[in-house]
């Protein structure tokens, strides 16, 4: 398994595992066995249209095909970067610069399984010799597909080590998704070890700007994002 590095807005490197071209065509399996389901279904169910005319029938079967077109790009963009085999697999598309693709990123990879899936397959052979595991789609998205499942230890993680006493002090925190606290918590821990101050100022002016904190209770930008993080894990580990 190839090794992604990502540069933040912080121009801070985090390195993430780049899911391997197996994982991401037996995710794209599971995808394609749900939509064959999904049309053998569909022709059991409404088989008995086969008598109607030929324009009302291509009218019928392009309006049920819909789930079918859309599938990727749907569940893509309404499960942060993952269809069911993604998230059979345990893996997620995201930008390059580490934050979460935008529906315009889900898009394009879209429109570009047009080449990648049904040219040949040519985007699967692209991926075994591309260093990122990307397909054509991915590079001109500017997105890689991570690995979710590595094995880490709890300080390369979002987890935080929180006292059964623990009070929170920002609830807004939950307004930041998982991706947003494990890049926090990568340039955080680098800035701090390298004494780079000017990046953890940087990072606590975007965490009040992401969550909308308005009364920050903590003068210093280490102390702030400390809180922040284990406020985070507070919070999303009582979900």
């Amino acid at each position: 398994m190839s090794e992604l590095q990502i540069n933040t807005t912080q121009n801070v490197k985090i390195t993430f595992n780049a899911a391997g071209a197996g994982e991401r065509l037996l995710a794209f399996i599971i995808d394609s066995a749900i939509k064959i389901g999904y049309m053998l279904i569909l022709n059991w169910t409404f088989g008995a249209f086969d008598n109607m005319d030929q324009w009302s029938q291509i009218a019928i079967n392009t309006v049920l095909g819909f789930p079918v077109m859309f599938y990727t790009l749907a569940l893509e963009s309404l499960l942060q970067g993952q269809t069911i085999g993604k998230r059979v697999l345990k893996i997620r598309v995201v930008k390059i610069d580490g934050y979460q693709a935008s529906f315009s990123d889900y898009v394009v990879r879209w429109f570009f399984r047009i080449v990648d899936i049904y040219i040949f397959g040519i985007g699967f052979f692209i991926m075994l010799f591309n260093k990122k595991t990307q397909r054509i789609g991915d590079m001109a998205a500017g997105t890689a597909v991570i690995a979710l499942k590595n094995n880490v230890n709890i300080s390369h993680t979002i987890l935080e080590n929180l006292k059964d006493n623990y009070k929170p002090t920002y609830p807004n925190v939950i307004k930041l998704s998982d991706n947003d606290a494990r890049i926090i918590k990568e340039t955080y821990a680098a800035a701090r070890n390298a004494k780079d101050y000017q990046t953890l100022i940087k990072l606590r002016q975007k965490i009040i700007e992401v969550a909308v904190i308005k009364d920050v209770k903590h003068p210093t930008d280490i102390e702030f994002i400390d809180v922040i993080l284990k406020d985070y894990n507070f919070y999303t580990q009582s979900m």
